[in-house]
């Protein structure tokens, strides 16, 4: 294959695919509608079509103008979205839709691919726009692919558990980098041990070339960091990247009452493991970054750019009252 279409292709896991494309002398063409900063704008090897996902006829001309090789969804969100790209780049050698780890129904650990349970979706459910819906829209699109793979389209899926890196707009991962590079305590929700399984960007890109390379049509694979850590790890390895050190107070649900706060209300934290088996994508030639790695180059961005996570979490005054309390206990 020579050349790609990456649908997206400016924010995050898109911007990451070009780069990783471009490093592997893909003739390069991103597809979007133009409303964020183009990375590549300055770039003469990436070629741009302004058109919006959601109209076909849009779908259709980029088709036309690209012929490409390959094509990358990274902006697919509901099933009808997945069935047009399916249909219009039907005859391409091979169409990656990114899907996520959040498909999957069944609480096993590791989650597998074609054994643990996916989410059903209905049909409000398929045009909702909600995060509650996500992980069944996400699903159902899934299923669009192995139905398309059936006609004979070379359709696969990637699934991603949660993506951090830099560059990443969520700053779910920035709000720990935060407050470990600004305070000396920070609250943790529970004992630390909770493990919910994240992938560097990068790797997220170096996947989804190679199941568009080498995988199977009709499959889904998932793409993750080959080593998980916990909450508390990963609190270890943004202070080492940030050469410092940072104390912890753990909580229980009741301490954290106090302040009126439970553990949901903090980033990447889950009650349940959250795990995926990634061996499939490995006999594919996939290695991860070493999560240490991963971690420096993600502290080091989010700190250059100013990233806080303020949003995504709770405020650093309820953290302090709750501090407060349970230094006095």
């Amino acid at each position: 294959m020579d050349s790609a279409l990456v649908v997206g292709g400016t924010r995050f896991i898109g911007r990451h695919l070009v780069e990783e494309l471009l490093a592997n002398d893909y003739s390069v063409t991103t597809f979007n509608r133009g409303k964020h900063d183009d990375p590549f704008s300055d770039d003469d090897r990436v070629h741009h079509v302004q058109g919006d996902r959601t109209d076909r006829k849009a779908l259709l001309t980029a088709k036309r103008e690209v012929e490409p090789d390959a094509v990358f969804d990274c902006v697919a969100y509901k099933p009808r979205e997945v069935e047009a790209a399916t249909d219009v780049f039907g005859g391409v050698d091979a169409y990656v839709y990114v899907s996520s780890g959040a498909a999957y129904a069944a609480e096993d650990v590791p989650k597998r691919e074609g054994e643990t349970d996916l989410e059903s979706c209905t049909a409000e459910e398929a045009t909702d726009d909600t995060m509650e819906t996500y992980g069944a829209r996400k699903a159902a699109g899934d299923r669009i692919v192995f139905q398309a793979a059936d006609r004979g389209v070379n359709a696969m899926s990637v699934r991603p558990p949660v993506v951090y890196g830099p560059h990443d707009y969520t700053e779910r991962l920035a709000y720990w980098v935060d407050r470990v590079a600004e305070y000396d305590e920070v609250v943790v929700p529970g004992d630390g041990t909770n493990l919910w399984q994240r992938v560097y960007v990068e790797d997220v890109a170096q996947g989804m070339r190679l199941v568009a390379e080498e995988g199977t049509p009709g499959e889904a694979y998932n793409v993750g960091d080959r080593n998980a850590v916990t909450l508390d790890r990963m609190l270890d390895l943004v202070a080492d990247a940030l050469d410092t050190s940072v104390d912890r107070a753990y909580t229980s649900p009741r301490e954290l009452s106090i302040a009126d706060l439970e553990p949901a209300d903090f980033p990447l934290y889950r009650d349940y493991p959250h795990l995926l088996d990634t061996a499939k994508i490995a006999a594919l030639g996939y290695e991860s970054t070493p999560v240490d790695e991963a971690m420096r180059r993600t502290a080091v961005a989010h700190r250059e750019h100013g990233r806080t996570g303020e949003d995504e979490g709770p405020s650093r005054e309820a953290e302090q009252k709750l501090l407060d309390v349970l230094g006095t206990v």
